[in-house]
């Protein structure tokens, strides 16, 4: 219907948890009068109460007129019953419980009792939008609009046809959700949508080296803010999502994509899961917590003075080195730097020879590989050199890619993939991405700035030396890198060339 999102005026928030209330807060704030409700109607006066007090809060830090606030506020309105009838209704988001049949029987209650003109909308993370529409009479009324916690600082809503979905109903949701501040991305009605799909790269690959032994979960959280640049590691954005909810979607999506390998979850989650290790909701998780905040084990210390070392492969870390007083010396623990961190050559002398990872350039942490062949005394000489350098120093083992090429592989496989199976546009994906986990550039931008073709080239090693599956590199991937265009470009389709006849 035309200019639908611009006409609408009354919206009905379903749930007033923490999401309903951030969605009512936004429209309410947006100039839409909100009808609150809820299954408990004790909890609507709370609601009110609560989204109020959010607007006197942004008064008092100057970022809302007293004025804009007391009218927002005035347009919230408290109904008794989430199924009460109403003349004039655009829009009804439900934000209830991710339980599939309590949906499905509040949206058919909910379209007998609205308008045939209301557009209703699930604010579902994980069930699909097809099937909770399954039970009604008329389908086609029902789409995803998946926000993010907190709703209004996470700026992003997906947008999610399901299969029956009326074709003008996603583009109408994508003009409201940019009315109300956000960024709307159309994503598919698959596991996870677009969001919890891509992120699925960094996690799962995460969960596989510290399985492998490889590294501890502190060390692949520092790997990836020192040396990716992501704003938080997986284990502790697992902690602050909860595993109660991470571990089901790990789950839910590598089964509904029929086992994909690439999504395969790990058996650390499942025991974590059963034990209550939720993360910050429970006091633990990957990591502990005392009054809310996170207690992280120290950074490696050196045990012993700095060894004597060489330096192959960088000239920077050589550089670094001699400015901190380290001895360098041809017959010293070499100190390999290769461009790939491929495992130590057993043509040297193994026992005193190691990698460092070159990837973030030494800015913020180096990364030491210790391989099972390497003198301890040796290991621990070359730490305390790195050490004296200033940064801090991560000791990881030694595999045939780093750590943080593993997880920088993972990231742009699996959003490639979702470009390659046509589930989403490549700015979507990078925006959705960026958006709602913090990356610094979305993961096929990132593919492009780190190199397509180095990209590819760690999974085919990957595939090769471990010979697992989850490695199989992407064609989305691999046929940009061979033709050198970027990961963000769509290229050329069949559709281009024949139209849509």
């Amino acid at each position: 219907m035309e200019h639908w999102a611009e006409r609408a005026t009354t919206v009905r928030v379903v749930g007033t948890g923490i999401m309903g209330r951030g969605i009512a807060q936004v429209a309410a704030a947006a100039g839409l009068t909100v009808e609150l409700a809820d299954a408990r109607p004790e909890a609507v006066g709370e609601a009110v109460r609560y989204v109020g007090g959010m607007f006197d809060r942004l008064v008092a830090k100057g970022r809302m007129s007293a004025d804009d606030a007391a009218a927002a506020t005035s347009r919230l309105v408290p109904l008794d019953d989430p199924l009460a009838p109403a003349d004039r209704l655009d829009l009804v988001v439900e934000a209830v419980r991710e339980d599939l049949p309590t949906k499905q029987a509040l949206f058919q209650g909910l379209e007998k009792a609205c308008p045939a003109t209301t557009v209703l909308a699930t604010n579902t993370s994980s069930l699909s939008v097809t099937r909770i529409a399954a039970g009604m009479a008329d389908p086609s009324r029902l789409a995803g609009l998946h926000f993010f916690n907190p709703v209004p600082l996470m700026r992003l809503a997906e947008v999610i046809p399901g299969a029956r979905t009326a074709a003008w109903i996603p583009d109408a949701l994508t003009r409201l959700v940019r009315r109300l501040g956000h960024t709307p991305v159309r994503a598919p009605d698959t596991p996870g949508f677009l969001v919890n799909h891509a992120g699925r790269g960094l996690s799962t690959e995460a969960l596989q080296i510290v399985a492998e032994g490889t590294a501890r979960p502190v060390d692949v959280d520092r790997i990836a803010r020192d040396l990716l640049g992501l704003k938080m590691g997986p284990f502790e954005l697992m902690d602050l999502t909860g595993l109660d909810v991470s571990h089901p979607v790990l789950e839910t999506i590598w089964e509904g994509f029929h086992y994909d390998e690439r999504l395969r979850p790990s058996y650390l989650t499942r025991a974590r899961y059963d034990a209550g290790l939720f993360g910050r909701k429970s006091g633990e998780g990957w990591y502990r917590y005392e009054d809310g905040e996170k207690r992280e084990p120290g950074e490696a210390v050196p045990s012993v003075p700095p060894a004597a070392v060489w330096v192959k492969g960088s000239a920077l870390l050589r550089d670094l080195l001699r400015e901190a007083g380290v001895e360098l010396s041809m017959s010293g623990v070499l100190l390999d730097v290769p461009g790939d961190c491929e495992p130590v050559n057993a043509g040297r002398d193994a026992s005193r020879t190691l990698s460092v990872d070159p990837t973030g350039g030494f800015e913020k942490r180096i990364v030491l590989a210790v391989h099972p062949g390497a003198d301890p005394d040796a290991a621990r000489g070359a730490l305390a050199a790195l050490a004296a350098t200033g940064r801090p120093v991560t000791v990881v083992a030694d595999a045939p890619v780093s750590v943080a090429r593993r997880l920088r592989a993972s990231i742009v496989n699996v959003s490639c993939e979702i470009a390659q199976r046509g589930l989403a546009t490549p700015d979507d994906i990078d925006t959705a991405v960026r958006l709602g986990l913090g990356y610094p550039l979305g993961p096929l931008a990132l593919g492009d700035r780190w190199g397509a073709a180095s990209v590819a080239s760690d999974l085919r090693k990957l595939h090769e030396r471990t010979g697992d599956p989850r490695y199989r590199a992407s064609r989305w991937l691999t046929d940009r890198a061979a033709l050198g265009l970027p990961l963000t470009d769509p290229g050329t389709t069949p559709q281009d060339v024949f139209g849509d006849g």
